[in-house]
């Protein structure tokens, strides 16, 4: 997906960087949508240079950008993922939600340090997964989103009790409790193989390792695909801002659309601290 980014702002490609510390609280904000691209909220701090490495000055401060790289509807109601970025590190992950078709925007989830969410699926209207991994320098230590209530909570939980490269390629759950996914550990894994199967039967609280493979492992269904299940993601070079877009018959028709930039980093201006005044 961040190829994406680079060729709507014409930046550098990103490389990936940080694992996560505390998350960020939610952007309370509820951000309308008049028509136009919408701006996520940013502020960036001095903590977030100094965790990403960045190195910022007031003369050429550091870019900020979006990227999605997952939707999924359940009923009314829009879900968007991915993460917040500068050319040189993942930031933050971020989830935006709509309750109304794309009108209005809220986080519905805190975001997560040097973090990023790929991909959704809802099963029903109670049901809902999110995949996501921390990014330093490679992914790695994947989790889950989930939520049981239609996307009002989610919970995060770790695919691994301890850390590990690699990142979820794609998956499927065919019921609540039992679903599949393939990840991409990009190099050996425990299997001795590149890319290792999973199997849950307790709705992704817990997984295990089924099959392992030097060749890519394809499950016959992913929300990865989700032009099939009627909305996706379209970059538009021209408005530099990534469109929301539901499937009208042959063709597509935009819900909301989100800024690719949506900030600087650079240095926070220290007071001045004046001497004190020289005793008589």
């Amino acid at each position: 997906m961040r190829h994406w980014t680079a060729l709507l702002l014409f930046a550098g490609s990103a490389l990936r960087a940080q694992a996560p510390s505390p998350p960020q609280e939610a952007v309370k904000s509820v951000i309308e949508n008049t028509g136009k691209p919408m701006r996520v909220l940013f502020q960036c701090t001095e903590q977030d240079v100094d965790n990403a490495g960045m190195s910022c000055t007031e003369e050429e401060p550091c870019p900020v950008y979006l990227e999605l790289s997952g939707v999924a509807n359940v009923g009314n109601r829009l879900f968007v993922a991915g993460n917040i970025h500068s050319a040189s590190a993942t930031l933050y992950s971020i989830l935006l939600s709509s309750d109304d078709i794309g009108k209005t925007w809220r986080e519905p989830y805190e975001r997560l340090q040097g973090a990023g969410l790929e991909h959704i699926q809802f099963l029903d209207f109670q049901a809902g997964w999110i995949s996501g991994q921390s990014l330093q320098p490679l992914p790695k230590d994947p989790f889950f989103l989930i939520t049981d209530d239609g996307g009002k909570s989610w919970r995060q939980r770790p695919m691994f009790s301890e850390s590990r490269v690699g990142t979820v390629q794609q998956f499927w759950f065919d019921t609540r409790k039992t679903g599949v996914l393939i990840m991409d550990r990009a190099q050996s894994g425990e299997s001795g193989a590149r890319y290792e199967k999973y199997e849950t039967m307790t709705g992704g609280e817990s997984w295990m390792l089924r099959e392992g493979s030097d060749r890519p492992i394809r499950l016959p269904r992913s929300p990865n695909r989700t032009e099939e299940l009627g909305w996706r993601i379209h970059a538009d070079a021209a408005s530099k801002a990534f469109r929301i877009e539901k499937r009208q018959g042959e063709g597509w028709n935009p819900a909301a659309s989100f800024l690719v930039s949506i900030g600087e980093c650079k240095p926070t201006p220290r007071p001045v601290v004046e001497p004190p005044p020289a005793l008589p």
